[in-house]
């Protein structure tokens, strides 16, 4: 009996090319299906390629033949993993596929921010030339960085930072002080500290009961004057109120997104009517590049599993590898 994928979405071809160089599956492809259809459709599923649907408790009652989760990406708060793990269901992720492609995305915002990209672009195209009021362009160089996050993605863009001759700071809790001062940085235990020394802030830490609204009302209020903040990890680690807020009333210069607390997001949203906003869809990690490296872990993480190899290196419960 033929395995039966369940495929959320298109997925790119160089996934495709993965799963197709076998015979014994049985592959359905859904495009962003309503929670009804994706759930009639997890009752027959061995395996399920998901991107931002949720995969809870629900989502499992309906799944008895289901064997794997594979996201296309390497966040996972989407996915109910304790309850995962009591079905003893592997949550793969792409881990080191999309850490390039999403580091270049936050240096590209925070270089769109600091040079007004979007501003200029904007003031040339409607017939005017040099801009007569708000603020100016800002060098990276000689300025302080906080890198919130040390994984795959924000050690890269400290490494990215220190190429542009940035003062950088790292802080995560997850690694020893010694260990980011032996890489070249400057180790922060206390977020304030490390906010009230930044020119610029950007997030790379996965959102848990830790990181909910890290960037809140008391944060932007400790933040230096005149920051920049960048966001590609999750929305709700910023309170957006909190966001806007700040960008009223001057005390951030300017903000890069990627994510939004809200996803997705409508014209309503009052970020959209402020200066030196510049918002993209979640889609840091979307190179073709990045979409390529995506598809081909998570179609080979789905297909390890099914062969009854369950790497650790991808799983998010590594706990139930065996």
């Amino acid at each position: 009996m033929p395995h039966r994928i369940l495929l959320c979405r298109t997925l790119h071809p160089a996934g495709m090319a993965v799963l197709a160089e076998r015979g014994d599956l049985d592959i359905v492809a859904l495009h962003d299906p309503p929670v009804e259809q994706f759930h009639q459709n997890l009752s027959s599923a061995d395996a399920v390629l998901c991107w931002l649907e949720r995969v809870d408790r629900a989502a499992l009652a309906a799944a008895p033949r289901l064997k794997v989760v594979s996201r296309y990406g390497v966040g996972f708060d989407t996915v109910d993993i304790p309850a995962c793990t009591e079905r003893d269901i592997p949550v793969m992720v792409v881990n080191g596929a999309n850490d390039l492609s999403v580091a270049e995305h936050a240096m590209m915002l925070m270089l769109a921010v600091a040079r007004r990209a979007l501003d200029n672009d904007r003031l040339v195209k409607e017939g005017g030339w040099w801009a007569k009021t708000g603020p100016g362009m800002v060098d990276l160089a000689g300025r302080s960085v906080l890198v919130v996050g040390y994984g795959r993605i924000g050690s890269r863009v400290a490494n990215y930072c220190r190429a542009f001759q940035m003062r950088v700071m790292v802080m995560d809790p997850g690694f020893h002080p010694a260990r980011i001062a032996a890489d070249g940085f400057i180790p922060i235990r206390d977020l304030h500290t490390g906010l009230a020394e930044a020119d610029v802030v950007t997030l790379h830490c996965p959102l848990s009961p830790a990181t909910h609204h890290l960037m809140d009302a008391t944060a932007f209020a400790a933040l230096k004057p005149g920051a920049i903040l960048v966001n590609t990890a999750r929305g709700p680690v910023v309170e957006e109120a909190a966001l806007v807020a700040a960008l009223r009333s001057g005390r951030l210069q300017g903000v890069g997104l990627d994510v939004l607390e809200v996803e997705p997001s409508t014209a309503a949203n009052p970020l959209y009517a402020l200066p030196n906003v510049v918002v993209s869809p979640h889609n840091a990690a979307s190179t073709e590049e990045g979409l390529a490296r995506m598809a081909r872990q998570a179609a080979r993480n789905i297909l390890d599993v099914l062969d009854g190899k369950r790497d650790p290196a991808f799983m998010v419960n590594g706990e139930i590898a065996r």
